[in-house]
């Protein structure tokens, strides 16, 4: 979702006569995204994958509950998620990174599970709630684990599996786990998502309620730096590569509402436990 690029004032839109009598509410930046299949990404064109384009919120409502609080489809960079797992590297994990699960929770078309597979991690897992999307994943998957057994001079990925669940359903693994969010949802899922993460882990013994957060486009930051719950690692602007801000500014410039910056909002976060006390309360 691009969220963190910097915004143009919304323009006017015009109301419908039969509508004019309904109670004005502002649009909200998410609400004037345009759906896009182009600019295709360089890393599409050099894996052959198809991860490109945005889809706004309004496309992508199953009839979910949360439909209100999506955010949108949009591809990370994939030079700022390898800084940002370079950067949670340098937090020294207390385990080796092969004992940790990755989830990317909201992977949307899977890029950002395709990237994580480069890495050494005991697994790879997307979870999307939208079936069309995940669909789309699962072809993305299946098109990158066949080239990379084909070549036997690539690096050896790490397994990838594609969820398709509800991320407030979703079971944490009993292994290590390192969850990244690109804003896939607003601050109301967010909160039940954290204190999911609290419920299922809270039960464990410290040396197995292993989890950190890399958060990119970090627009509700707030909720994790205000929750006694989890500790604040890293929190900074991760700049893309040029060829990656020269993709973004193509793809960007046909947004009305957004332009590219060239960087992202970032945090990293460890669970630490929640000490004895009251139920978190969010800041207001």
């Amino acid at each position: 979702m691009p969220s963190s690029k910097s915004r143009r004032p919304p323009q006017p839109i015009a109301a419908a006569p039969e509508l004019l009598a309904a109670p004005a509410r502002k649009p909200r930046p998410r609400d004037l995204l345009k759906p896009t299949a182009l600019p295709i990404h360089p890393f599409d064109q050099i894996h052959g994958v198809d991860t490109s384009g945005l889809v706004p919120a309004r496309h992508l409502l199953t009839g979910h509950p949360n439909d209100e609080h999506i955010t949108a489809y949009y591809g990370i960079a994939p030079s700022i998620l390898r800084s940002l797992i370079d950067r949670w590297r340098e937090t020294i994990p207390p385990h080796p990174i092969s004992s940790y699960t990755f989830v990317d929770i909201g992977a949307g078309k899977g890029r950002g599970v395709l990237v994580a597979s480069q890495y050494r991690f005991r697994k790879v897992l997307g979870v999307e709630l939208n079936p069309q999307l995940a669909g789309i994943a699962r072809a993305n998957v299946d098109r990158w684990t066949r080239a990379h057994a084909s070549d036997p001079s690539a690096d050896p990925i790490a397994a990838i599996e594609i969820v398709e669940q509800d991320a407030l359903e979703f079971e944490l693994p009993a292994t290590p786990t390192v969850i990244f969010f690109f804003h896939p949802f607003e601050a109301p899922v967010l909160e039940q998502f954290l204190e999911r993460i609290h419920a299922q882990l809270a039960p464990r013994p410290r040396s197995r309620a292993t989890l950190d957060i890399i958060y990119a486009n970090a627009e509700c930051a707030a909720l994790l730096d205000h929750h006694p719950a989890f500790t604040q690692l890293f929190r900074d602007h991760v700049k893309m590569t040029p060829e990656d801000h020269a993709a973004d500014l193509e793809a960007i410039a046909l947004q009305e509402e957004y332009g590219s910056t060239g960087d992202e909002e970032c945090a990293i976060y460890r669970y630490t436990g929640r000490p004895a006390g009251p139920v978190f309360q969010p800041a207001a």
